[in-house]
C-alpha cells in the first residue's frame, strides 16, 4: 500500500485589528465637480451681463464682455484660466473641511499625552481591563492602537507556551499592524494640497502671460492715448489670475503645514502607546 501523508494546514496568525473599508471617491469627485462650479461662478454670476455695460447679448461659453461694472466683473476678463483657478481654490476648500474632520476624529477626546499616562498607570496596578475602558473613552487613532495592541497584550498574559521577548515581539507586531491601518486614513488626500499649492501659481502666471499677449496685440492693432488706456487695463485684468494663484497657493501651503503638524503629534502619541506597551509588560510579566 501506499504511504498516506498527512497535509498540513498552516494557520495564519490571528489579529484583533480589522482593516477599515474606506472609499476614497471625493478624491476624483471633488476636483471635477469644484471645477465645473468654478466655471459657472465664473461664466453666470461673474459674468452675469448686469455686471457689464456692452456684451449683454452675447451668450456660450465664454462671451465677450465689455465695461465692467465693479472691480469682481474685471475678474471675468481674466480669461478662461480664471473659473480654473477659482476651481482650484474651491477644491483647497474642499479638501480642508474633509482633513479637518478626518484629523479631528484621529485626535479623539482629550489630551493624547494625558490619556496615554492614564494607561501607563492602570498597566502599572495590572488593570488591562481599565486601560481598554480608557481607550473605548479617547476614541482616536492613538486609542484605536493602543486598544489593539491592549488586546494582545491581555492574551499574552494567560499564554504559557511562549517566552516573555516572544509575548513582547507579538504585542509589538499587533500595535504595528493597527499603525499601518491608522496611518494611511491620515495622511490620505493630503497630495492634493501640496500639488495645487504649485500648480496653482503656475497656472496664474500662465493666465497673467495670455492676458498680457492678448493687451499688447491689441496695442500693436491700434495707437494713440486709447490704446495707452486699453493697454493697461488689460494689466491689470490679467494680474487677477496672479492674484488668484498666489492666494490658492498660500491657503493650500498655510493648511497643509497645519495638518502635518498635527498628524505628526498623533504620530508621536501612536509610536508612544507601542513603547508604553512592550515596557509594561517586559517589566510586570517577567
Amino acid at each position: 500500500m501506499a504511504d498516506i501523508k498527512p497535509t498540513a494546514t498552516v494557520a495564519k496568525p490571528s489579529t484583533s485589528v480589522q482593516p477599515k473599508k474606506t472609499s476614497n471617491s471625493i478624491a476624483w469627485i471633488a476636483p471635477l465637480a469644484c471645477i465645473i462650479l468654478g466655471y459657472i461662478i465664473w461664466r453666470f454670476l461673474i459674468g452675469s451681463p448686469s455686471n457689464f455695460t456692452k456684451g449683454k447679448e452675447n451668450g456660450g461659453f465664454w462671451p465677450d464682455r465689455e465695461g465692467p461694472i465693479g472691480g469682481v466683473a474685471r475678474m471675468y476678463l481674466g480669461g478662461i484660466i480664471v473659473p480654473i483657478l477659482i476651481g482650484c481654490f474651491l477644491t483647497v476648500l474642499t479638501f480642508v473641511i474633509e482633513r479637518l474632520l478626518t484629523v479631528a476624529k484621529a485626535s479623539g477626546t482629550g489630551n493624547i499625552a494625558e490619556f496615554i499616562r492614564k494607561v501607563q498607570f492602570n498597566l502599572a496596578n495590572k488593570d488591562v481591563d481599565k486601560a481598554l475602558a480608557e481607550c473605548d473613552k479617547q476614541k482616536g487613532a492613538v486609542g484605536n492602537v493602543m486598544k489593539g495592541g491592549l488586546r494582545k497584550y491581555k492574551e499574552m498574559i494567560t499564554n504559557t507556551e511562549l517566552s516573555t521577548e516572544q509575548k513582547v515581539l507579538n504585542i509589538q507586531k499587533e500595535v504595528e499592524e493597527a499603525t499601518a491601518l491608522e496611518l494611511p486614513m491620515l495622511e490620505k488626500n493630503l497630495v492634493f494640497l501640496s500639488t495645487i499649492a504649485s500648480v496653482a501659481t503656475l497656472l496664474g502666471l500662465l493666465g497673467t502671460v495670455l492676458g498680457m499677449i492678448k493687451s499688447f496685440s491689441a496695442l500693436g492693432d491700434s495707437g494713440g492715448g486709447e490704446a495707452a488706456q486699453k493697454l493697461s487695463q488689460g494689466i491689470s485684468e490679467a494680474l487677477y489670475n496672479t492674484a488668484l494663484g498666489i492666494g490658492t497657493s498660500a491657503i493650500s501651503i498655510i493648511m497643509y503645514n497645519v495638518f502635518t503638524t498635527k498628524i505628526d503629534a498623533i504620530t508621536y502619541g501612536i509610536d508612544e502607546s507601542g513603547f508604553t506597551l512592550t515596557q509594561s509588560f517586559a517589566s510586570n510579566y517577567r
